[in-house]
């Protein structure tokens, strides 16, 4: 793999606007070539959407899945700028879409890692910092190596970092980017809900058998 300088990146991202780490995943998917990055980045629809993602999207979806036995349900609003566009199919099919990734994505709490608390973060990286396998290693490497485990940790909680379930070449970000690109609007996945069929609840715990001797020594 290429190595992709920060000054790379940038440049990059001053010609097409689109975000550091498209540009810096355009740029290796092109082995450091700046023209050919550019072209990937266009042929996914992210220097575009990038435009776009600035725009007021105030109308859009609030639609649910509701997976086979009815044991997991998920609602999801998805917005976009116009109503023209919130009746238009592909748009519609993306919101099915991400809520059926939602469903199939039991760890996902987050739309996007910047929507994690700050808390959460500390506590993560506490818990990590404090792993029996860092316990011998220098301060400046395990700050290093909880770095990159805190950074993993983090897209696990984030929908939009998940690979699409019907491509996993394809990351749910770039799957809305693409939207966008088709659709001409700023789209975004604000909120959701994920149901699970008993959670939460206290059951009863039943020692079967328990039940059968006590039986038997009845009879």
């Amino acid at each position: 793999m290429a190595d992709i300088s920060a000054k790379l990146v940038k440049d990059l991202r001053d010609k097409t606007g689109a975000g550091m780490m498209d540009c810096k995943k355009a740029l290796q998917e092109s082995q450091g070539d700046l023209e050919k990055a550019a072209d990937w980045l266009r042929q996914k629809g992210i220097a575009s959407a990038a435009k776009k993602e600035g725009r007021v999207a105030a109308e859009g979806l609030v639609d649910s899945y509701i997976h086979t036995g009815g044991r997991v349900g998920v609602l999801v609003e998805v917005n976009c700028e116009t109503d023209f566009v919130a009746r238009r199919e592909e748009f519609k099919n993306l919101v099915r879409d991400v809520a059926m990734q939602i469903a199939a994505c039991p760890n996902v709490e987050y739309v996007r890692v910047s929507d994690i608390p700050a808390a959460i973060v500390a506590r993560e990286k506490e818990v990590e910092m404090g792993r029996d396998d860092l316990a011998k290693k220098p301060q400046a490497i395990r700050e290093k190596i909880v770095e990159g485990r805190i950074d993993k940790r983090l897209k696990e909680l984030s929908l939009m970092d998940q690979p699409f379930i019907k491509d996993q070449n394809t990351s749910i970000e770039e799957l809305v980017k693409a939207a966008i690109a088709k659709l001409g609007e700023n789209i975004q996945v604000r909120r959701f809900s994920r149901f699970v069929m008993g959670e939460g609840i206290e059951k009863e715990e039943t020692n079967f058998a328990e039940e059968v001797a006590a039986q038997a020594g009845r009879s």
